[in-house]
């Protein structure tokens, strides 16, 4: 079985890496770039049966930082 876990910085967070990508855009003449965010995405093989709530723990745990960063859960 898959999961795949998308980490991203909460909305307010300054995220310098996406700031630099718009500013890069920028200067490749991609003028209409008006913000961009920066996350990971993590794929997970577990095995059969493994729940949501589980793969959430592991992101409680480790895979993202809470205060600072949320996540969204794919199984399949």
């Amino acid at each position: 079985m898959k999961a795949r876990v998308h980490v991203m910085l909460k909305n307010g967070v300054l995220d310098p890496q996406g700031e630099a990508v718009r500013h890069a855009l920028g200067a490749m003449g991609f003028d209409g770039v008006e913000g961009v965010r920066q996350g990971k995405v993590i794929e997970l093989d577990l095995a059969d049966g493994t729940d949501e709530d589980t793969v959430a723990q592991m992101c409680e745990k480790l895979l993202a930082n809470t205060v600072i960063e949320s996540y969204t859960i794919e199984l399949g």
